[in-house]
């Protein structure tokens, strides 16, 4: 039984032993950080005092392009199992792939027809 534990138990120790560290290391550099002067903590942009504020909203284009990229992005995630078990699954594998690549590229048409990706 200690035998099939053991590695459970020798990750599980070294997760928490890194996070102990990165926590650890966080503080110490962190009180080192605070005891600089004031000016070192303001905020920097290429040598410039900043210009505009710092809660700009974003566009709706920024975030539906975002969404659209995550949800192609994870779609085309499930090529890599298909691929692995290509030759098992024979033509009827095939065939059912190219159908949801097909229903990819038909999504894909269909929001550059909509205009989701011009950033007019």
């Amino acid at each position: 039984m200690s035998d099939r534990l053991f590695p459970i138990v020798a990750q599980f120790s070294i997760a928490v032993a890194m996070a102990a560290g990165i926590l650890m290391l966080s503080w110490v550099l962190g009180r080192k950080a605070a005891r600089r002067g004031h000016t070192d903590l303001s905020p920097y942009e290429c040598g410039l005092p900043p210009f505009d504020e710092a809660r700009k909203r974003f566009s709706v284009k920024f975030y539906l392009v975002a969404m659209l990229f995550i949800l192609f992005d994870i779609e085309v995630a499930y090529l890599f199992p298909w691929a692995t078990v290509f030759r098992q699954l024979g033509t009827e594998g095939f065939w059912q792939m190219a159908i949801f690549i097909g229903v990819l590229l038909l999504g894909y048409l269909y929001i550059l027809r909509r205009g989701a990706l011009d950033w007019d």
